[in-house]
């Protein structure tokens, strides 16, 4: 398929030999990550194999826009093949993905955060010496109401709290949704950038030849002239030179005339 690739265009045929090398290096990446028991060198492992996907990514994009400019130059049978192998990249870049994420939930569940303290308890300041039974009814109840009033505090508290970590909480994830966004658009805008510059570069050296082909022409043209020239040059100086022939078009020299005339 490579080699049928490249002979569509070469440019295809490069971008695919890249992308199959990298699938290669993710396949045998993944090997190598089951193979680790260490939870930070899987996850070093995992932002390495990132990285190789998002190029990956790039690398698509790029053969898509490759495969987009030849649609109106090549037959419809090589376009679909052009358009079944596109597909078939990302098939496959999808399954690395989804492995990814699979290794990356199980990292996380191996990582429990443990939160702790002392329990928080209520106590009487002013009665805290004295027993329930020494306590008279009005006591007991002041004493409840007292404990009652202190637990609404805590819980209206505990509300407040809650109610802004949420606000931050969803602050945070519209921050880091349009640092996403912004990133994504970078991103897009350093391959269109990477595309046209590639373009720029194989223009320039079609122009360089064509300027070389008219070069060479040009000083062709000059020495058939030149030629001719001096062919004329030699023509008028020896014009009973017979060794030299007779330019086509051009008429033979007059030969000289002499006048006759009879002495007295």
């Amino acid at each position: 398929m490579a080699s049928s690739i490249s002979a569509i265009s070469e440019e295809l045929g490069e971008i695919d030999g890249q992308i199959s090398d990298i699938f290669r290096a993710l396949s045998n990446g993944f090997q190598k990550f089951e193979k680790i028991k260490d939870a930070n060198r899987q996850s070093r492992q995992l932002e390495e194999l990132t990285g190789k996907m998002r190029e990956c990514k790039r690398l698509i994009k790029e053969f898509d826009r490759e495969v987009k400019e030849l649609e109106y130059t090549v037959d419809p049978d090589t376009s679909k093949i052009l358009n079944e192998k596109k597909q078939s990249m990302v098939k496959e870049l999808n399954s690395y993905v989804a492995l990814k994420k699979q290794y990356a939930s199980n990292i996380e569940n191996k990582r429990v955060d443990l939160f702790g303290g002392p329990a928080e308890g209520f106590e009487d300041d002013n009665n805290g010496g004295f027993l329930a039974s020494s306590m008279t009814n009005q006591q007991l109840m002041d004493n409840g109401h007292q404990m009652m009033d202190e637990t609404d505090q805590a819980i209206e508290r505990s509300k407040k709290v809650v109610h802004e970590t949420v606000n931050v909480g969803t602050e945070t994830a519209a921050a880091l949704k349009a640092q996403t966004e912004q990133m994504s658009r970078i991103v897009n805008e350093l391959d269109s950038i990477h595309f046209s510059l590639k373009k720029a570069s194989q223009l320039v050296k079609e122009i360089g030849r064509q300027v070389a082909t008219d070069r060479c022409i040009m000083t062709l043209l000059f020495l058939i002239v030149a030629g001719v020239i001096a062919i004329i040059i030699v023509k008028l100086v020896h014009p009973n030179n017979k060794d030299i022939r007779d330019i086509p078009g051009l008429a033979p020299p007059v030969p000289s005339r002499r006048l006759l005339w009879i002495p007295d």
